[in-house]
């Protein structure tokens, strides 16, 4: 359990690294331009609404798609350059279930830098105004379950407790670990299975996030997922 909270404090201090050289793109985000582009894209360059999916004032009201409304401006960015192949890779950190680029991908391809700090410093503006709760007809079993993983982790497996990175009420850490509260319970469980399975690899580093999903079943994931989505 000590090592893997001593690699999470480094993934932090490298996750705030990236998040210094993110914001470092240009001398001021314009959240107009954001707005702008987050609401009607720019089809000239192939660039799609981010509304169509994530929602008004990014509250998704789509479960299979993440509420983005207030996530930190570094966030952001880091996570949409990750939907881009890097010079010489063969692929993103973040494919679909078949490991081919996701529908972001070509979309993200598109973006200036510019692009990606206007955008971050819009969304980063909203607030989360339709937070999710956890899925009806969870029972008390499921629900104490999460809370356990949720607050001390899974000991004989070397899992972590989740609130050692994102809070103890989900609100996450600004820039290195995003926060969960209110997000999609499907959403959340889809992340842990794309992490245990490697389709997500930026889970900091050494993947961190990819090593703890694949220590937990499908019951733990779920379990986790619908508790992070009630928690307040």
């Amino acid at each position: 359990m000590k090592q893997v909270l001593s690699k999470i404090l480094v993934t932090s201090g490298v996750a705030m690294g990236l998040a210094m050289s993110a914001s470092s793109f240009a001398a001021k985000p314009d959240a107009k331009a954001g707005e702008e582009l987050y609401a009607n894209g720019d089809m000239s360059r192939g660039i799609l609404a981010c509304v169509a999916c994530h929602g008004v004032a990014a509250n998704s009201m789509i479960p299979m798609y993440p509420s983005l409304a207030g996530m930190p401006y570094e966030y952001i960015i880091n996570q949409l350059k990750n939907f881009q192949t890097p010079e010489g890779a063969k692929s993103s950190n973040r494919v679909d279930a078949q490991g081919n680029p996701t529908m972001m991908a070509p979309i993200v391809a598109q973006m200036t830098p510019e692009d990606m700090q206007n955008l971050a410093i819009y969304i980063s503006k909203q607030t989360l105004a339709q937070p999710a709760t956890a899925k009806l007809g969870a029972d008390l079993e499921v629900v104490q379950r999460g809370r356990e993983i949720w607050r001390a982790g899974i000991p004989e497996r070397n899992v972590p407790a989740c609130a050692s990175c994102h809070g103890a009420t989900g609100k996450g850490m600004p820039s290195a670990f995003p926060a969960l509260s209110g997000q999609h319970p499907e959403y959340l469980e889809a992340q842990l299975l794309a992490f245990a399975d490697g389709y997500r690899k930026n889970g900091g580093t050494e993947n961190m996030m990819g090593v703890i999903a694949n220590r937990m079943n499908r019951a733990d994931m779920k379990a986790v997922a619908d508790y992070a989505a009630g928690i307040r």
